[in-house]
């Protein structure tokens, strides 16, 4: 619906005017009414309007003044269409009316057909601005999307066929000297945001600073890069602050230094994506400049000596020197920044050295450890370097116990002779692999591993089938009741009984207890 805004001191006339134009166009205005120009501006500021009808002779400020300071005002985004009414046809008002841009000029007492016709006029005139308005977006959108494409292309063409067409480009009209800017926002989990909603933040940071570019586009890595002026630097510093005290985690923009030339801008633009990787060592940091890398990287022979004599630590239990290999790997005690091709060969090495090697070796773990061996398997699930050091360490604890429990297992086969042994005297009482573990003093997990591999079958069946020998002792007795063998052997009911012996001998306690009878009777 238009907004439409009646201005006139006589409450009869605003009261008239608003009930003839509803009748007239049902549904097509929303009208408010102010007594006075002063209040007409004071209404127009909390709500635009799209037509104005006001009177020129009013108290507190006429309707030539109000019009004077609603022209001049910078608030609106678009200026209303204006009706004039006026009890006096007097040719200074006229100048002044069309000194002020009005539309149109009616007489008091108003005629209703001038009225009308003076709104359809005015409706037609709204109608024909907002095809043109959209119209010129659509064009300057389509303007600006070219422009984002070719300088797209030109950041990852080739450096001479860049250079030769930014030379030659007549459009592109940089600030000198500019910056190259690429954003980047990550989940905790390492994926990347949707761009939509990266501009999102940066439009709702960008709010509070007056950050704005000079140009802006997105890369093929679904990134937005801008170019700004050197100037805006601190404003950009600004929207890095405002991140910040919104505790926004995994933003990060990488800084190109100034540059003079326009054709630099494919240079400025690779420093920018060199400088934006190393967002992930700088938890807290949203402005990154390309970095100065610390001594030189670990040649590869000392490096895959360092990772095999961590996987020699596994088992032993010397927890404070696994810790101290991961430090001393990815070098957090030191000062400077780790290069990401060495982080990458590190994590590499340890992926198929130790990890892949401990569970080749050993079995698999519990579904806590494998979640987490999952996880840290890559680096790409993570937000921040810190987080993937972290769940490391805590991975080559946790199989640093595993393994030193597996060893201890099997080298302590009297523990688990000890676990068969009570199993074959209390099958009858309600038996679990806890009860059993806690028995010998094993962990759970670790008894688990070792009891299969010192018996062959699982814990549970193991003690199915013993139950099941007893069983079979039993039903050899006649004078043993079947509802009562069950219990006697350690089953909770009947059925689980009969159930259990179906699974294993493929036939009831009954039909078995029957063919033993059978035979009895033919000796």
């Amino acid at each position: 619906m238009r907004q439409l805004l009646i201005i006139d001191d006589e409450k009869n006339i605003r009261h008239g005017l608003q009930v003839m134009i509803e009748r007239q166009f049902p549904g097509r205005y929303t009208i408010r009414c102010a007594r006075h120009g002063q209040e007409g501006l004071f209404t127009l500021r909390e709500q635009p309007a799209d037509i104005i009808i006001t009177d020129i002779r009013m108290p507190v400020l006429d309707g030539i003044a109000m019009l004077e300071q609603l022209r001049a005002s910078s608030e609106l985004v678009q200026q209303p269409e204006v009706i004039v009414l006026s009890g006096h046809d007097d040719f200074e008002y006229a100048k002044a009316a069309i000194r002020y841009q009005v539309r149109e000029y009616l007489l008091k007492p108003i005629r209703r057909d001038d009225l009308f016709a003076a709104l359809e006029s005015l409706e037609n005139e709204l109608v024909r601005k907002e095809s043109l308005s959209r119209r010129l977006e659509d064009a300057e959108q389509y303007r600006r999307q070219w422009q984002e494409e070719q300088l797209s292309r030109w950041l990852e063409a080739p450096a001479d066929e860049a250079k030769r067409e930014l030379d030659a480009c007549t459009w592109l009209q940089l600030p000198e000297p500019y910056i190259v800017c690429v954003w980047n926002c990550v989940t905790a989990d390492g994926h990347p945001v949707a761009v939509q909603e990266l501009d999102l933040l940066l439009s709702q940071l960008a709010d509070h600073t007056q950050a704005t570019y000079e140009m802006q586009l997105l890369d093929r890595e679904g990134r937005r890069v801008w170019m700004i002026r050197q100037e805006q630097l601190g404003l950009l510093q600004a929207l890095a602050g405002a991140a910040a005290r919104r505790e926004v985690s995994g933003l990060w923009a990488g800084i190109s230094s100034s540059k003079l030339e326009r054709s630099e801008l494919q240079t400025a633009y690779a420093q920018a994506c060199r400088a934006l990787v190393y967002g992930f060592f700088c938890p807290g940091m949203y402005l990154l400049n390309e970095p100065v890398l610390q001594e030189a990287e670990i040649p590869q022979a000392q490096l895959e000596e360092d990772v095999r004599r961590l996987g020699n630590l596994l088992g032993t239990g010397r927890s404070s020197e696994i810790s101290g290999m991961v430090h001393h790997l990815f070098r957090l005690s030191g000062t400077g920044m780790r290069s990401l091709n060495e982080v990458q060969r590190t994590v590499r090495l340890i992926n198929e050295n130790v990890l892949d090697e401990v569970f080749r070796h050993f079995g698999e773990a519990s579904i806590e450890v494998l979640r987490l061996y999952r996880r840290v398997c890559s680096l790409e699930h993570y937000r921040y370097f810190h987080d993937y050091c972290r769940d490391l360490e805590r991975l080559l604890l946790s199989l640093d116990e595993y393994i030193g429990q597996l060893r201890l297992v099997h080298s302590e086969h009297h523990r688990l002779k000890e676990a068969v042994a009570y199993l074959h005297s209390h099958y009858a009482r309600p038996l679990n692999m806890a009860t059993v573990s806690n028995h010998v003093s094993l962990n759970y997990s670790y008894f688990s591993e070792a009891f299969k591999a010192y018996t062959g079958e699982s814990f549970v069946v193991y003690l199915k089938k013993l139950r099941i020998e007893r069983a079979k002792e039993l039903l050899a007795e006649p004078h043993h009741r079947l509802s009562e063998i069950g219990e006697k052997v350690g089953f909770e009911s009947s059925r689980h009984f009969s159930r259990v012996f179906r699974e294993l001998e493929g036939i009831t306690p009954q039909e078995y207890r029957a063919r033993l009878e059978l035979r009895s009777g033919m000796v």
